[in-house]
């Protein structure tokens, strides 16, 4: 009898060590392959090569696998994600697609966009303009005759950015005619010639009106485009700090996702744990070494391991959809079913961050703090109108004008007429002898018995019916425009005094004060960087010291586990302390993943509050327009 019970205690005792044998076999297989190099502390290098992908493959056969035990494995597949169609992606990589593709930057971009075109929009008020102005009108009254008016009127009128002058070029041509028949003309021959009823005038010019006072430094023209350069170095810093945003967000979710699927790989080591552990308790059980309660024991602690494996993994589907809506820009694009691999590992540096250093950068690059600058010379820009516009207004006012006439198509020539003429006689053809200079000088021969004088002996006149200068039409009164009798021209001033001119002192009152509220609302926005940069730096610092903390946290949790096993072994522990002691390293793994990425997370928030993201990640953004030809 003994020997049977010594025998028997043999084979329990085979079994036990041959079953704990298996366990640490398997807990080492069960070991996660570093997606996450946990050497980052010394080396800090980079990972050029995924490392998820055997993760991958392992959860899928250790999702598949089924025994005795426990036959409804977990199902870790993601809902509308192809695991075997991954995407190798790099933080560098990341920002990239970000910045092509993300939607919030394409709306702060087009935002400059449009702002730039509302500049150019205000900068046309000084293109020349011309304008034609074509007319036919015909006037007639009661008992007269009509006439017929056709005009073309040309001109170009311009403003000036500099002095604020403007000028207007005038080119002005007009036909009248009418039908009039007492409008005659006669020539040398017969005495009558042929009726003109038309006249052309011409009127080429220029007028110029230049302040001397009021809107001579400053108008609302310039006033506003002056404002609209600021708006639109206003709209480039929101677009920076937009696009400084996203690139932190992009950060801060990759190192989000490079923790879920670490932690993920984490959960399913000690799934995998539990699982072998299930299989020598149903040993133990079947050699009767253990009371079937054990295998409600270990169930539980499975169930409650599965479950956490399947929080890790909902995790990192919420993650990467995170990372994909600030990646992508359509949202049915192919990217969204395949699995986004991390390839980057968490850097490490023990360089401490100067805080002076980090606020200075701040002050001078934070894009808040740059458009309050900006508005704050808007309402200099304000203030600097509005004075001017108390001033009293003086205009120098000057033209200067030619015109040229032509009476149409005449018969040109000359007509003989006698000096001494009936006045009765609207033709002034014939001698009247009955005149009354005639009769009385031929009274006054006759007292002196002188000859009368004969009508054949009045003297006569020889005249041109018209000008050469004046005969022709439209091309004829152009060209008398050059004639040296054509200039015209008129200088003046115009003065204006507003009594009281109250509109204008509000006005300025209203800038000054929007200036005082821009400078307050600066000092305002400082203090709150400043807190941001200092909250920054201090958040570096603590990840930096949790990186050392949680290392030491998961050496040591891994010396009690193995010294747990080994109490377990010889049947000095128990179950319960042993998944304990399994439970605190994973969570040790995971503190220490997590203080990894945090510290990673932390750079890229400093980088925000100092606004060096640019400098750092090696982009370049394009300023928006700069118009050379502005003089502020």
């Amino acid at each position: 009898m003994k020997n049977l019970l010594y025998t028997f205690w043999l084979c329990c005792c085979f079994a036990t060590v041959i079953g704990f044998s298996n366990v640490e076999v398997y807990a080492q297989d069960a070991e996660p392959k570093p997606q996450i190099a946990v050497k980052t502390l010394e080396t800090g290098e980079k990972s050029s090569k995924p490392e998820i992908e055997p993760l991958i493959t392992k959860i899928k056969e250790s999702a598949d696998f089924s025994t005795t035990s426990n036959l409804n494995a977990p199902n870790l597949n993601r809902v509308g994600i192809q695991t075997t169609q991954t995407v190798p992606l790099s933080l560098n990589e990341a920002i990239r697609k970000a910045l092509e593709n993300n939607n919030n930057i394409e709306v702060a971009r087009d935002d400059v966009r449009f702002q730039e075109t509302q500049l150019r929009s205000l900068l046309g008020a000084y293109d020349p303009v011309l304008s034609v102005t074509p007319n036919f009108s015909r006037s007639s009254s009661t008992g007269s005759d009509g006439s017929n008016d056709f005009r073309v009127d040309a001109g170009v009128n311009k403003l000036f950015e500099r002095g604020g002058g403007s000028i207007n070029t005038f080119f002005n041509n007009s036909q009248t005619g009418n039908n009039s028949r007492n409008n005659t003309t006669f020539n040398q021959t017969s005495g009558l010639g042929t009726s003109s009823s038309t006249t052309f005038f011409s009127n080429l010019g220029i007028n110029y009106t230049q302040p001397l006072f009021r809107n001579f430094r400053v108008d609302n023209t310039r006033r506003q485009i002056k404002i609209q350069r600021k708006r639109l170095q206003q709209s480039d810093a929101d677009f920076r700090r937009q696009t400084i945003d996203i690139i932190s967000q992009v950060q801060r979710t990759y190192w989000d996702l490079v923790f879920a699927l670490r932690n993920q790989q984490n959960q399913l080591a000690n799934v995998n744990l539990a699982r072998e552990n299930l299989r020598q308790v149903e040993v133990r059980i079947g050699v009767g070494t253990a009371a079937p309660l054990a295998r409600a024991e270990v169930n539980t602690e499975l169930a409650n391991r599965e479950g956490d494996l399947l929080s890790a993994t909902e995790q990192v589907s919420i993650t990467e959809n995170n990372l994909k809506t600030l990646l992508l820009r359509d949202p049915s694009a192919t990217e969204w079913t395949q699995a986004f691999v991390p390839t980057d590992s968490p850097v490490y540096s023990d360089e401490p961050v100067i805080v002076d250093d980090a606020i200075k950068d701040a002050i001078d690059n934070r894009p808040e703090l740059r458009r309050l600058r900006l508005q704050r010379e808007v309402t200099a820009i304000d203030i600097d109108y509005f004075k001017n516009q108390t001033k009293p207004r003086i205009d120098l006012v000057s033209s200067f004008s030619l015109n040229g006439l032509s009476l149409g198509s005449q018969n040109t020539g000359t007509i003989t007429s006698p000096l001494i003429l009936d006045p009765n006689n609207q033709l002034f053809t014939n001698v009247n002898a009955n005149a009354f200079l005639l009769n009385q000088l031929n009274a006054t021969r006759q007292a002196l018995n002188l000859p009368l004088i004969p009508n054949s002996s009045i003297p006569t006149v020889t005249a041109s019916t018209l000008p050469n200068f004046l005969n022709g039409g439209t091309t004829r009164s152009i060209g008398n425009l050059f004639r040296s009798d054509a200039p015209n021209y008129t200088v003046g001033v115009t003065f204006e005094l507003p009594f009281g001119n109250r509109t204008a002192k509000a006005n300025l009152a209203g800038a000054r004060i929007q200036q005082q509220q821009t400078d307050a609302q600066t000092r305002a926005q400082e203090q709150t960087v400043v807190a941001d940069v200092r909250n920054a730096v201090q958040a570096v610092e603590t990840s930096r010291q949790r990186i050392l903390t949680a290392r030491r946290a998961r050496e040591s949790a891994e010396i009690q586990l193995e010294g747990e096993r080994k109490l377990f072994e010889v049947g000095r522990s128990t179950t319960f302390l042993l998944f304990q002691r399994e439970n605190a390293l994973t969570n040790a793994r995971n503190s220490e993943i997590r203080a990894e990425t945090d510290y990673n997370k932390s750079l890229s928030d400093l980088q925000r509050a100092t606004s060096t993201t640019f400098q750092l990640n090696n982009i370049e953004v394009n300023s928006p327009m700069n118009d050379t030809d502005n003089n502020d």
